[in-house]
Order: structure tokens, then sequence, then C-alpha cells
């Protein structure tokens, strides 16, 4: 008899849920913890900014480049153990990162530090679209969301407070010694897989992972649901990096204690991830798909108020629409894909995601500097639009939009 997934009010459906928030919370406040100690580390390491700002785009990078090869190993070795030891090595690498003596050692141990990060996202969306029961996959997508958004928050949040007290190594520190309780609590709580079997076991193997991927790259389901990915976190990552230029110049003068603190509206993506689960299992991930994006752009237009109450409000929902989409996206693309291909999805969706980030994070940066806010905001707006050109165009259409009901 086959395995038909878990379903809610199982006690494997809760330690699924729990532990890959906990996976979620140890992988991104990792990712992003030096972002608050930037000047920091570049005064301590005698970096010039830029190269400090290294220290989270080499992370960033490694992953990107990591997520093919970890969704490979997972078809192996299985999806808990390949998350298993990419966290495991990526909290040790954690742990000596604030022990670098210059920045050359720290922008390496940063970068293999993505590369072992990369396990989590490449394999956990795979992981619950095989353990699941389908009706409620959308939604267990959303709470693995919601633990990447708590984490990319704490990262930041504990290793600023503790680094302005005792220094970026102390706070960086901090971070990664909450990253390795965090690891421990998704070691102890995640459940075996039943709903996979590795490669080396199965009786038909399938295509090899080239054929796998070419598939998956002339997919167009595939494709639009990458471009989410691509184009909606190029503008998510764009806005957090310059908005607090633009509150710390007239008419705002916002004092950078104020700005710092714009990294609590995250919490807004905590509580949308979730929700948007729950709302693509009753209505189907299409609409709230495009809900999603919605939200994001008028979150951004009101970004164009010379108002911080308003501009504030519209981070709000910029936010809160950016991560209902990104938790749709993300866990339609391994149910969407062949039962041999998903972790596969998974990580080419993964791949699109950062090298959005740093794409457009880099380039409309150009446009802030030489163009100012107003134009900024309407590229912004114009990835908002391609990124629901891109659903429309290939999505509408496709059956796993909509969550099967019971019968």
């Amino acid at each position: 008899m086959s395995f038909a997934g878990h379903t809610p009010g199982s006690a494997e459906y809760r330690r699924i849920l729990v532990g890959l928030f906990f996976a979620g919370v140890a992988t991104f406040a990792q990712l992003y913890s030096p972002q608050a100690v930037l000047p920091q580390i570049a005064a301590d390491l005698g970096a010039a900014p830029a190269t400090a700002a290294l220290g989270v785009s080499a992370a960033t990078l490694g992953l990107a480049a990591a997520v093919v090869a970890w969704s490979v190993v997972a078809d192996r070795i299985g999806r808990v153990p390949a998350m298993a030891i990419g966290v495991i090595a990526a909290t040790v690498l954690g742990l000596l990162a604030p022990l670098s003596p210059g920045i050359g050692v720290f922008l390496v141990v940063r970068c293999a530090e993505g590369i072992a990060l990369g396990a989590v996202p490449a394999v956990a969306l795979a992981y619950l679209s095989e353990e699941i029961d389908p009706r409620h996959a959308a939604a267990s997508a959303g709470s693995y969301i919601a633990g990447t958004t708590v984490g990319g928050l704490l990262g930041r949040i504990v290793s600023g407070l503790v680094g302005e007290i005792g220094g970026w190594r102390v706070g960086v520190g901090s971070a990664a010694a909450l990253c390795a309780v965090s690891a421990a609590l998704f070691l102890w709580l995640i459940p075996r897989a039943r709903g996979f079997v590795p490669v080396r076991m199965r009786s038909e193997r399938g295509p090899g992972i080239l054929r796998r991927l070419g598939d998956l790259m002339r997919s167009p389901v595939q494709l639009a649901l990458s471009a989410q990915g691509l184009l909606l976190m190029g503008a998510f990552v764009a806005v957090y990096n310059y908005l607090g230029f633009h509150l710390s110049n007239p008419p705002f003068l916002l004092p950078a204690w104020l700005i710092t603190l714009l990294f609590l509206a995250y919490l807004a993506g905590t509580f949308s991830s979730p929700w948007a689960g729950v709302l693509a299992s009753r209505r189907g991930r299409y609409p709230v798909l495009l809900g999603g994006i919605a939200v994001m752009a008028v979150g951004a237009a009101c970004m164009l108020v010379p108002v911080a109450g308003i501009v504030l409000l519209g981070l709000l929902l910029f936010t809160a629409g950016f991560f209902a989409a990104h938790a749709v996206a993300s866990g339609w693309t391994p149910v969407a894909a062949p039962s041999s291909s998903r972790a596969q999805a998974s990580s080419l969706y993964y791949f699109a995601y950062y090298a959005g980030s740093s794409l457009f994070g880099w380039a409309l940066g150009l446009v802030f500097a030489g163009a100012g806010w107003t134009w900024f905001v309407a590229l912004v707006l114009v990835l908002c639009l391609a990124a629901a050109l891109a659903a429309v165009s290939a999505l509408r259409t496709e059956r796993t939009g909509r969550i099967p009901r019971e019968r």
C-alpha cells in the first residue's frame, strides 16, 4: 500500500511542521546575520564597505551555486540525511566565521557556509511534497516559509543588538549559537521520510540528472514558477537594501536606530506566509499567488508618498505580499514537477530566487543612485507586473493550482 502522506492532527504532521520551522530559522539566521554589523566588520578587518558586504553576498552566492548539487545528494541518500548534513556543517562553519583573522578568510568561510546552507532550501519543500497529504501541502509549505522569515529577522536583530555591546564577532557568534539550538531542535523533531525511495533502491531509476534538469527548464510551468522567485525576490531585496537610504534623506531624516528597526517588518511575512498556504489549500494556489503580487505592488506604490507613516505601511504590505507569493510559488514548484524531479525543481526555484537577489539587489541600486526613488519604485512595480504576467501566461490552467478535494 502506497504512503498517502501525513494529515493534520497526526503527531508526525506536527513534528514535520515544527521541525522544518526550526530548519528555516537555523538556515536564514546564519545567512543574514552579518548584515546588521557590516560597518563593524569593515572597521575591524580593515575592509571597504563594499568588500565587507560580500560577507552576505558570498553566502548567498554559495547557496545558489550549491542547491542543484544538494538535490542530487538528496536523491541518493534521502531528504532528511541531506538536510541534516547541511545544517550541521553550516552550524560548525557559522561558529568558526567570527574567529576569522582577516576579511579573506571570513569571505571563504562564509561562502562555504552558504554552500552547506543550500541543503535546506534545496530539499525541504520536496520533502514536504512527499510526506504531507497533497490537500495540505500548501499550508505546510507556508509554515516552513514562516520559519525562514523568523530566521532572517532573528539573525539580523540578535547579531545587531549583541554586536552593539560586544562587537561584531560576539554578535555573529551569538546568532550562530541560536542557529545551533534551532538545528538541534530540527534534528530531534523531524521524522524519517516515508514517501521517498532513494535512487539506488528504485527498480525504475528514470532519466538522469541532466535530462531531468533539461525537462524542467523546458517546462513553461516551472519557468513561470522560477520567474516568481527571480523577479519578486529581486524586488524585495532591492527595497530592503535601499529604503534605509531613502528614509535617512529629506523629507524624512529618520535616525539610524529607527531605520534598523525596519527589519521588524519581516514579522508581516511570518504571519502572511502560513495564512497564504491555508488560503491556497481552500481556494487554489493561482489566485493566492496573484493576490500576493497585487499586495506587493500596492505596498510599493505607498512608498512613493513622502509621509513616513505611509511608507512604513507600504513596507508592511510589500513584505506580507512578498512572503505570501513566495510561500505559494515555492510550495507549488515541487508539486508541479514529476515525482523523480521534485528536488531538482525546488533547487532551480531557489537558484532563480538567489540569482534575483544578487542581480536586482545590485542593479536597482544603480537606478536609485542615478535616477532617484521614484524611478526605483517604478522598476520594482515593473518586476511585480512581469511576475504576474508570467503567472497568467503559464499557471492559470495548471491543474496543481487547485488543491484536490477529499472525495
